[in-house]
Order: structure tokens, then sequence, then C-alpha cells
């Protein structure tokens, strides 16, 4: 039965799929590249990365009834290699702990305080939905002014995740490679 639940711990896994074909392009680029000015709302490659760590971390605070506050006008994680990973470590966090949440939690609401300091209220269907479009938002960004500077154009779409999560059940049921038929 497809819930609410399913739904988000599946985005929650795509989220993953998706940074990772994005990091894949980024590993054509310079170190360099990365920490230049690209024009970007948050400059430069890294800051951009760096910031879709930091809200993530705040949206899962919220989620869980805490406040964290956060500057987002620095980087937070100067080293690449590391913000990659704390990144990869940050949304599997998120997905375990959806994971965990009974079925009746994505149809409540949280309250936080918003960036004016005032109580917000919101559904956690509709938080969820803001931190993975805030997501799909900055990969966008960040896979245009990449390509623009030679590397490849990462195809991030969900589609091309459901595709890849279908083959790979596919070969789980078919007990993996098979060889090829004797011809």
């Amino acid at each position: 039965m497809y819930t609410w639940k399913s739904h988000f711990v599946i985005q929650a896994d795509y989220q993953h799929w998706a940074n990772e074909v994005m990091f894949t392009a980024l590993d054509h680029l310079t170190p360099d590249s990365l920490a230049s000015d690209q024009g970007l709302f948050f400059r430069s490659i890294h800051h951009t990365v760096d910031h879709m760590l930091m809200v993530s971390r705040v949206w899962l605070a919220r989620l869980q009834g805490e406040n964290l506050s956060v500057n987002y006008r620095v980087i937070h994680h100067p080293d690449w290699r590391g913000l990659l990973n704390a990144l990869r470590r940050e949304t599997r966090k998120l997905q375990a702990w959806l994971e965990a949440q009974p079925d009746a939690f994505y149809d409540g609401e949280i309250e936080f305080a918003g960036s004016d300091g005032r109580a917000r209220p919101m559904w956690v269907r509709d938080a969820l939905t803001h931190l993975y479009t805030h997501y799909a938002h900055h990969r966008g960004q960040i896979s245009a002014v990449a390509t623009r500077l030679g590397a490849p154009c990462p195809e991030m779409d969900f589609v091309y995740y459901r595709r890849e999560m279908e083959k790979l059940l596919d070969e789980i049921r078919n007990g993996g490679d098979s060889p090829p038929a004797a011809g």
C-alpha cells in the first residue's frame, strides 16, 4: 500500500541517488571551479552544496520539534570531500528517521520559528515537499553551472531513478547477472 510515509521514504532515497549523480558530474571539475563565484545565489557550487546540507539539518530539527539556527552566509564545511560525505550521511539520516516514524506522523503538523522569529505551522507533508523541491532547485542550478564549466550533464530526473531501481530489483529477482545464452 502506498502511503505518505512510503512516498517520503522513497523521496529520501531519490534525493540521495540524485545527489550521487550530481557528485559524479562534479568530479570532473577542478577545486578552483567548485569554489569560484558562478553567479549562484550562494555564489559557488561549494557554498550551494553546503547550503543544501545545512537546510537539511534545519528541516530535520524542525521535524523533530527542535530549532536549529544556521548562518547561511558562511561555508560550514570548507573541505569539499568532507562536505559531500556529510551531505550523504545527512540524507541517509533523514531517510532512516522518516522510516522510523509512524504513519500518523505524516498527517500531522509541525510548528517552528521562521526566519523572522514568528511561530509557523506547517503540515509535515508540506515541509518534506519543500525540502525535497529545495534540493531539486539547487541541484538544477548546480547542474547548469557545472555543464557550462565542462562537466557532463547529470541525468537526475526522478524517472531515471525509478528506472535504475526497477533494473536493480529485476536483477535481484533474477538472481543477479546471468551469463549470456550460448548462441
